[in-house]
């Protein structure tokens, strides 16, 4: 396949952009995962002393075993699919597979029945997506993630002190900072990023429904509970001690939730500073090879804001299907959710996607202070709201109505209009002074403090 042939733009247009995360999940990555627990499993056995018809394996033994998961190919995992395409079942095929290849070993010839032995498909499948989801998460998610708010927090530090109007309701408002606004979505996005870190994944291998049914068929004198925790556990997972079939992706719906509470955060960053361009507040750094428009030679769009949300969309529209559906299966076990799962890295591309047109977008920003000190400049009637609270202090009746009265709805507000008001006030001259002295990109309250805390 060739990216101009793909049918998804994950593998065309977009495939050097989520590189990283094929390794985590194409088709060759989950059969991968799906033979090291396997190994895993036969490993966990033979180091069970009760269970003496799998002898301890020798050190050479144990030394193929992990030689055999770490060096996993792609010409293996199109051998394992050659044997799915035979017999129609993909776990299966991972056994028959391992069987064949770990033949020529005397000790493992021995105890090849042992291989996935008493283990359902799902035994395998949520132990070996919970893999995948945890070196993803770690590796490709959470480092993409932690650079933008890298970047926000460099700019909000940057750009603390820099004035500007703020729009409430799409009108002008008190004043603010770029830095400030910047440093918002870096603290929204620090909650996100622990909010995903923190989700933890869950695994089981407990049998076809979930009751160590044929365990226990073979050993029923064996704590076989206790020993599949500690293999869980052995994995870096959660142990579920109650589940179907399948273990019941709750876990999976608070990651992809978790996921999408990020990305929404990114999609509302995209769409500001697409409005901040707009209105000129930023610039962006011009590449002289390129072109942004095929017939206006001036322009340069935010289409990197606009890639960003349009992507960060895609990826919501999934993670949010994944959580609604994922947990919910008919009886012991349908088939539903195994496609679903087949697309975490579909879901999880157009959301790295995203994050990477976000960070590139960021990149090229540059303030336009003499564009935000004209907005200031023509919107004095913002300082209405201090002026009217010191009236308050003082007691001075109707403080609110008279700004009101003043401002509200009218054009033209200017430094002298307010001065005027100002001169006639009851109010100490300290404070009056105070008041005459302030300018609409002084009214900033703690903005730098609060970004240069960032």
């Amino acid at each position: 396949m060739k990216p101009l042939t793909a049918l998804s733009p994950l593998d065309g247009r977009y495939h050097n952009k989520v590189e990283a995360l094929r390794k985590y999940f194409s088709e060759y990555a989950l059969i991968r995962h799906r033979i090291q627990v396997e190994i895993e499993w036969l490993k966990a056995l033979s180091r069970e002393p009760s269970l003496t018809e799998v002898p301890p394996f020798s050190a050479a033994t144990l030394k193929q075993l992990d030689a055999m998961a770490a060096n996993f190919s792609e010409a293996d995992a199109e051998a394992v699919k050659a044997v799915e395409s035979r017999i129609n079942h993909d776990i299966k095929a991972v056994e028959y597979w391992l069987r064949e290849h770990l033949s020529g070993n005397p000790e493992i010839a021995k105890v090849s029945e042992f291989i996935h032995f008493a283990c359902t498909s799902e035994d395998i499948n949520n132990l070996s997506y919970a893999l995948m989801l945890k070196n993803a998460r770690q590796q490709v998610m959470l480092p993409a993630l932690k650079e933008i708010i890298s970047t926000l927090t460099e700019l909000a530090h940057q750009l603390a002190a820099t004035p500007m109007l703020a729009h409430t309701h799409g009108q002008p408002a008190s004043s603010t900072t770029l830095g400030k606004e910047l440093a918002n979505v870096a603290y929204r996005l620090r909650r996100a990023e622990q909010r995903i870190a923190a989700v933890r994944l869950l695994g089981k291998i407990n049998g076809a429904v979930g009751n160590y049914n044929a365990h226990l068929a073979a050993y029923p004198d064996f704590d076989w509970e206790k020993f599949a925790q500690a293999f869980v556990q052995g994995l870096g997972f959660e142990f579920n001690p109650y589940t179907i079939q399948i273990e019941p992706h709750d876990y999976m719906a608070e990651l992809f939730d978790a996921f999408a509470g990020a990305n929404n955060i990114l999609l509302d960053l995209d769409r500001d500073v697409w409005g901040y361009i707009a209105l000129g507040y930023f610039k962006q750094r011009v590449d002289e090879k390129e072109v942004g428009s095929s017939t206006m030679p001036h322009k340069v769009n935010p289409i990197d804001f606009e890639n960003s949300e349009g992507n960060l969309g895609l990826a919501n529209a999934l993670l949010r299907h994944m959580s609604d559906k994922l947990p919910v299966s008919r009886w012991q076990r349908d088939l539903t959710d195994s496609t679903v799962l087949r697309n975490i890295g579909v879901a999880l591309g157009y959301t790295l996607l995203g994050c990477d047109s976000c960070l590139k977008g960021l990149h090229k920003l540059e303030a336009n202070p003499l564009r935000l000190m004209q907005d200031l400049e023509q919107n004095w009637e913002v300082l209405a709201e201090p002026i009217q609270t010191v009236m308050r202090r003082y007691g001075v009746a109707n403080s609110y109505e008279q700004l009101k009265q003043l401002t509200r709805g009218k054009n033209g507000i200017t430094r002298e209009t307010l001065h005027s008001f100002i001169n006639g006030l009851a109010i100490p001259a300290n404070e009056k002074k105070r008041l005459l002295q302030l300018t609409p990109w002084e009214y900033i309250g703690k903005a730098v403090e609060l970004a240069k805390r960032i």
